[in-house]
């Protein structure tokens, strides 16, 4: 059945299945290790994690604690979660390294414990860091195969946040081209990913699939708009991510200001949905411009604020900077949406095109009037906001929505065990 975006029907191909007939998996265990975030908030990795669980495979994951996701050990939808302290706030170069190390200490302790309890297959490493593969090494001597996971392009986004290269960002560079020497099977988020996997990472394209990070279309859920959330103003513009220093939100609050000081505009509220490292300096920064009546920070939220804020919202807006990590790079965010039915405003970046295409309007790149600009232009037209919203809703079910994404990690898990790729009628792989 197919959701369109007023209403509350589920398009239940692009759901997270629970179980997959054949099961191509079955008798193969699984490890997946990831840092940055826990899972399950951790959306594509969870997505992921429970596919193959659906798949047959028993999973286990390797993640570090985080706010509401302190237990050391889960059983969740039949994934067991082990997760770990990271007790250092990690802020510059060394003290990155230093969370790195001790994240490295743990996922190799955890990582034999679940070997010897449960035994597994496969090590699916999930960047960044791109130093998971030591985590691995002793293992592919057993026979174990390493799946990397290609979340973030690490020399790139080392650059994006310090403004510079020298010896940590040759570091990143090392680290990536080990990671992919090691790598027996590679998945891209993008074809940007899958390029630079072939080009800079040398490896066959035959063993680099692109799983794209698409919405679970059963999670994200369209529920009545919340006034509340609009602050008495007619609309409201919405950002949904994280509060950190590439993501461009001093850009955003720029457009913001030139909405309201140059063009005169008050009947707009901007909601900002999502924590960071700068959420502080974001807040106080649009204090410091007096636009704080214009601009609501919920911090990190849960999913039903998150739902009614993409609900009640009229545009999207992706205001990460255009730079050689962002143009390259998959933004969830907007996926989410379109999932949702919503027009998106960005900075024009190759993967931003590719994934909205004509559901989104593209800024001059890191101008933040002409950012402001689109937004009104969007505000101001609602049956194109309608037609585009349709149109982006429509590109997620047809070809970005998860359920398109299960037949290419499926394959990826084929070619590396060195089985007969598996028919799902979840949509085929985008070989692109």
């Amino acid at each position: 059945m197919t959701a369109q975006p007023g209403g509350g029907n589920v398009d239940k191909s692009n759901t997270v299945p629970t179980f997959i007939e054949g099961q191509p998996l079955a008798g193969k265990g699984v490890l997946i290790v990831v840092e940055n975030l826990p899972l399950p908030f951790d959306r594509r990795v969870w997505q992921e994690a429970r596919t193959l669980r659906a798949a047959g495979a028993e999973v286990s994951v390797i993640c570090p604690k985080g706010k509401g996701y302190e237990k050391s050990y889960e059983l969740i939808d039949g994934v067991h979660i082990h997760r770990h302290s990271l007790p250092l706030d990690a802020s510059g170069a060394l003290g990155f390294l230093l969370e790195y190390g001790a994240a490295l200490f743990w996922e190799t302790i955890l990582a034999w414990r679940i070997y010897f309890k449960r035994g597994f297959h496969v090590i699916q490493g999930c960047n960044p860091p791109d130093m998971i593969f030591l985590v691995a090494l002793p293992f592919k001597l057993l026979g174990v195969k390493y799946i990397f996971d290609h979340h973030d392009i690490n020399p790139e986004l080392y650059e994006a946040k310090f403004n510079r290269r020298g010896f940590f960002w040759k570091l990143m560079v090392l680290f990536e081209k080990l990671t992919f020497k090691a790598a027996d099977v590679t998945m891209a988020t993008n074809r940007s990913y899958r390029q630079i996997a072939i080009e800079r990472g040398g490896i066959d394209p035959d063993k680099v699939f692109v799983v794209r990070s698409g919405p679970d279309l059963g999670r994200l859920v369209r529920v009545p708009p919340v006034e509340s959330w609009k602050n008495g103003r007619r609309h409201m513009v919405g950002y949904v991510g994280v509060m950190g220093d590439q993501e461009g939100i001093d850009l955003l609050i720029e457009a913001v200001e030139h909405i309201v000081r140059k063009l005169g505009r008050d009947d707009i509220q901007f909601c900002l949905v999502g924590g960071g490292p700068s959420l502080t300096s974001l807040k106080a920064m649009v204090e410091e411009r007096g636009l704080g009546e214009f601009v609501t920070f919920t911090g990190r939220a849960p999913d039903h604020v998150l739902f009614e804020v993409l609900s009640t919202m009229d545009v999207g807006v992706n205001p990460d900077r255009v730079n050689a990590m962002n143009d390259k790079s998959t933004m969830n965010k907007i996926m989410e949406y379109m999932a949702m039915g919503k027009p998106v405003v960005q900075f024009d970046v190759t993967e931003g095109r590719f994934s909205a295409q004509d559901s989104s309007l593209y800024a001059a790149p890191n101008n933040a009037r002409d950012l402001g600009d689109k937004i009104i232009e969007l505000i101001d037209d609602p049956a194109r906001r309608e037609a585009m919203g349709l149109s982006g809703r429509t590109r997620v079910e047809e070809e970005l929505g998860w359920g398109r994404q299960i037949a290419p990690l499926l394959a990826a898990y084929a070619k590396v065990l060195e089985m007969p790729v598996a028919n799902t009628s979840h949509g085929g792989p985008d070989a692109g």
